[in-house]
């Protein structure tokens, strides 16, 4: 993967939380953003334990979140009329476009998109 710079879809984060070791040397020394999206998924499992949010806050605290803007949010408009990606998973692909970075995901749905700017991590 070249460039310094990536956007992690939350299932890229969550593999990272759980300890994937070829993820994490893929990343190494990289810059990490994730959508604001991801980071409401992340801390919005029902079943999350207290150990889990001080994990996930330690690593939210070394990444990039980016908000939503309008510019942001006119990508979302053209990728939902485009595909049939879900919204917050729109929302994630519009960071990453408006960022112009790539973005890593393990998400299959993400391969009928034909967006160049796609890793999928398998």
């Amino acid at each position: 993967m070249n460039g310094n710079s990536v956007v992690l879809d939350t299932n890229i984060v969550l593999y990272l939380l759980n300890g994937d070791r070829v993820l994490a040397e893929m990343l190494y020394q990289k810059k990490l953003y994730i959508s604001f999206i991801s980071q409401l998924e992340l801390f919005g499992f029902n079943e999350i334990t207290s150990h889990q949010q001080v994990e996930i806050s330690k690593f939210i605290k070394d990444c990039i979140v980016i908000d939503i803007n309008e510019e942001i949010k006119n990508e979302v408009i053209s990728i939902r009329k485009t595909t049939k990606l879900k919204l917050p998973d729109s929302i994630v692909l519009a960071t990453a476009r408006y960022l112009s970075l790539p973005l890593i995901t393990a998400d299959a749905d993400f391969k009928a998109t034909k967006f160049s700017e796609i890793i999928i991590y398998e």
